[in-house]
């Protein structure tokens, strides 16, 4: 009970915060998420992304300060146009980078077996970078995060230093890794609904849990035959991490208002 009861005092503390985050809200794309989590007793999100696009300015000066401190030229959710990305490029003035970040989502658990859940379904979609970390304080946050993640200098000191060509690109690349990017939302919001379901059809009274359960199975057998083959075999997600991945950056930390 006590641990429920600081679980809970931690809860309302985070989510009584001002979101210091750029788009100061939930961005598009996560807002399914987000709710079936936090509403939930034992589970709330500290902090989140869709994924995004983004164009960075900055000086060469000083390559290791944090992208907070860097002017953003440009923040998409989604697809980005050719025009709109040349247009912010012509405003770069230092060193501008552009870089795709894909989804992450982190969540506090009130128990170790909790995160254990959640985590399970994160593999099961695919998003097999996810972990589990468990602070001093016995904090239990599960990071779930794809990898598919890209970052490339197009100018120096305010010349551009690629061409057009090669901008039309590196965009198709990044448009295309937004558009996997929602894929691998849809599947980790399908399998995290399957283990929600599972957590309440567990934490049933035994009076009750018998005939519950019959309704649910039939229920659930229904809803996931569209994502059964997603979510139930790990050697079905072979798909999911192609060769790209493997040359690609991991995003290994992430700030507390990302």
């Amino acid at each position: 009970m006590a641990r429920s009861a600081e679980f809970q005092k931690w809860k309302r503390q985070s989510l009584g915060k001002a979101d210091l985050s750029w788009e100061g809200g939930v961005d598009t794309g996560r807002e399914e998420l987000v709710p079936p989590l936090s509403g939930r007793e034992r589970f709330f999100t500290t902090s989140s992304c869709a994924g995004r696009i983004l164009l960075l300015d900055g000086s060469s000066e000083a390559p290791e300060v944090q992208k907070q401190n860097r002017p953003w030229l440009l923040v998409s959710h989604g697809a980005c146009a050719r025009e709109e990305l040349l247009s912010a490029l012509r405003r770069a003035r230092g060193d501008a980078v552009l870089k795709f970040e894909p989804f992450v989502l982190h969540v506090r658990c009130c128990q170790l077996q909790d995160a254990r859940r959640l985590h399970a379904a994160a593999v099961e979609s695919g998003l097999r970078n996810s972990g589990i970390t468990v602070g001093k304080s016995g904090k239990t946050t599960l990071a779930v995060r794809s990898t598919h993640g890209l970052e490339v200098p197009l100018s120096h000191e305010g010349r551009l230093m690629v061409t057009e060509e090669y901008i039309d690109f590196l965009l198709k690349i990044a448009n295309q890794k937004m558009e996997e990017n929602k894929k691998r939302i849809e599947r980790f919001y399908s399998c995290l609904q399957l283990a929600l379901e599972r957590e309440d059809a567990s934490s049933l009274q035994p009076e009750t849990k018998e005939t519950t359960l019959s309704v649910y199975t039939h229920r659930r057998k229904r809803k996931t035959e569209k994502t059964h083959g997603q979510c139930n075999s790990l050697e079905k997600q072979k798909d999911l991490e192609n060769e790209e991945d493997n040359a690609e950056i991991s995003f290994n930390f992430f700030p507390e208002n990302y």
